[in-house]
């Protein structure tokens, strides 16, 4: 089967200008995404993950080197609705119902309100939502507000799904069990994922391939093309494959210095 490449870095770096100085976030960055993979992105604080996604996302521009999405500049795929954004907080307007909140992007790119309406019932049934729609976001639980955050980021049947850190502040019991119906909702869609994330074992459950990279100036390190099945249980973690892919990427984390200060 052919792949086909979604996103294209090659030779990408991002420089901030500041006034202590110029701060070299990115340096060097080459890779290529293809469609349907899953790819995590992982490393230390200060790494550069997270500016990577947003320079994907068109929300910073690099100062040097090509970057592509679908085939065009990250400028020209936002405003093609390429991606849908997952923020490290839910961000829910909380004078909206969830309804409310996951019709917004919807509104603004002025679909009628019949194709609202079934737009978003189809996202609430794929992240098992469906009965909280009336609901404010108060009134839920902040799993309950991140896959409502991820049903708004789907709404509009983005291609690309770009996740920033989405389960970081929660517990490790509801972790697990969004990790489960994001790989669950990815096998559903065969959307193209690319996700943030500071944890080994999420990185190496969740993914197809796992992207590691080196302190400041953000570099990627490692590759690592992950050798598990797309069915995966929880109980995989346990595994001899599992335990090697995960050994590879705290071996990839040590060589990049990521435990200097």
């Amino acid at each position: 089967m052919t792949q086909e490449p979604v996103i294209i870095a090659k030779n990408l770096d991002l420089t901030f200008e500041t006034n202590d100085g110029p701060v070299h976030a990115l340096k060097d960055v080459n890779l290529t995404v293809n469609k349907g993979d899953f790819v995590s992105f992982i490393g230390p604080s200060g790494c550069g993950k997270t500016t990577l996604l947003r320079t994907i996302a068109a929300l910073e521009h690099p100062t040097a080197g090509e970057l592509s999405v679908n085939g065009m500049t990250p400028d020209e795929a936002r405003q093609k609705r390429a991606y849908g954004y997952v923020f490290q907080a839910a961000g829910l307007y909380p004078w909206r119902t969830i309804r409310g909140n996951i019709k917004l992007p919807l509104e603004i790119m002025g679909y009628s309100k019949a194709e609202q309406a079934e737009h978003v019932d189809r996202v609430l049934d794929l992240v098992d939502l469906r009965g909280f729609g009336k609901k404010y976001p108060w009134q839920l639980s902040g799993g309950m507000q991140q896959r409502a955050s991820i049903a708004r980021a789907l709404a509009f049947d983005a291609e690309i799904l770009l996740m920033d850190e989405p389960f970081g502040a929660l517990d490790e019991i509801v972790r697990d069990h969004l990790n489960e119906q994001l790989l669950e909702l990815w096998e559903r869609t065969n959307k193209t994922i690319a996700f943030v994330t500071h944890s080994i074992p999420e990185a190496v459950y969740l993914s197809t391939k796992i992207v590691v990279m080196s302190p400041r100036p953000g570099r990627i390190s490692d590759v690592i093309e992950s050798t598990l099945p797309r069915e995966r249980p929880l109980d995989i973690r346990d595994t001899p494959e599992f335990l090697e892919i995960a050994h590879r990427v705290r071996e990839g984390l040590r060589a990049g210095h990521a435990y200097d200060e």
